[in-house]
């Protein structure tokens, strides 16, 4: 019996010891990343293309109070409530007093300054795509906005989503560390437009449905799914009938401008911000975008989730 008991001991401490192991935050540290002089004009693109008003603003927010990112909207999920951070340059409940290797470090590898996981309501999987220097410069520019003071409360969420520990085996499955490269095989705004949607503008993360822990189901890339709050379903943006299938690029392009669609309605729920955010970009960005959604397979929208 003690024989047993020993061996489960021993079972139970190396299990624990290669969890540890297995889930220890990583990090980008200042000497890693390139020198690089940061363009605030090119920031402020992937600002926009981010969306990061739209989150981390208020809730509503219009206008100039959309670059006030002090945080706190809820994203009430399956998963638990998340609660949004504020990310404005204030330097006691932001993100001011961050190193250019901090925030790289939480954009690619979904870790904070003092090593905890983020969760991937955070889209990190996305975000690891982008540029380092895009990343950079988009540091630069957010540390040009308006510093807001508030201290956003914890998220709320049961057992096990509570264990933050447990998702760095999550990102064994999810995040695969590779940056953004160019498909030599296709036209330059294509590429140009993968980068956008894939990277910065992160539209899988709510066009493309989830299996049952979170990760994005690659076989079902772009063809809609449930929306992340678990309310409505997100549209399927491949060129498929039942997606963008009657649309040109031209039409894309126009309603990601204006918010209007061919049948001459208009862009409704959480995509009238992201309307909003792309019609900051220039012309050759929402035209490349396009260009990317017209060339990948065409998927029928399954809203059974199978």
């Amino acid at each position: 019996m003690r024989s047993f008991f020993r061996i489960v001991v021993v079972l139970a401490v190396l299990g624990g010891a290669g969890f540890y192991w297995l889930t220890m935050p990583e990090r980008i540290y200042p000497s890693t990343l390139a020198e690089h002089t940061a363009d605030l004009a090119n920031g402020e693109r992937m600002f926009w293309a981010g969306g990061c008003g739209s989150c981390h603003a208020k809730a509503k927010a219009t206008g100039e109070e959309k670059l006030k990112l002090g945080g706190g909207q809820e994203l009430v999920t399956p998963f638990g409530t998340f609660r949004v951070p504020n990310i404005s340059p204030d330097t006691r409940t932001g993100i001011g007093g961050w190193s250019n290797a901090d925030f790289v470090t939480a954009m690619v590898k979904g870790v904070s300054p003092d090593d905890r996981h983020y969760y991937p309501a955070f889209p990190y999987t996305s975000y690891q795509h982008m540029r380092e220097a895009d990343l950079i410069d988009l540091k630069a520019f957010l540390d040009t906005l308006p510093p807001v003071s508030n201290e956003v409360g914890p998220h709320e969420l049961s057992f096990p989503y509570n264990v933050r520990r447990g998702l760095g085996l999550w990102k064994l499955l999810y995040l695969d560390g590779k940056t953004f490269e160019p498909d030599p095989d296709v036209p330059d705004d294509v590429n140009r437009g993968a980068y956008l949607v894939e990277g910065p503008g992160h539209c899988a993360e709510c066009h493309t449905p989830r299996d049952f822990i979170g990760g994005l189901r690659m076989d079902r890339w772009l063809a809609g799914g449930p929306a992340p709050e678990g309310d409505g379903f997100v549209p399927n943006l491949t060129p498929d009938p039942t997606g963008l299938g009657d649309w040109s690029k031209a039409d894309i392009a126009y309603a990601l401008e204006t918010g209007f669609t061919p049948s001459f309605d208009t862009l409704g729920g959480s995509m009238t911000s992201v309307q909003e955010n792309m019609a900051h970009l220039p012309a050759a960005d929402r035209e490349a975008i396009a260009a990317y959604l017209k060339s990948i397979p065409p998927l029928p929208t399954v809203k059974s989730g199978k």
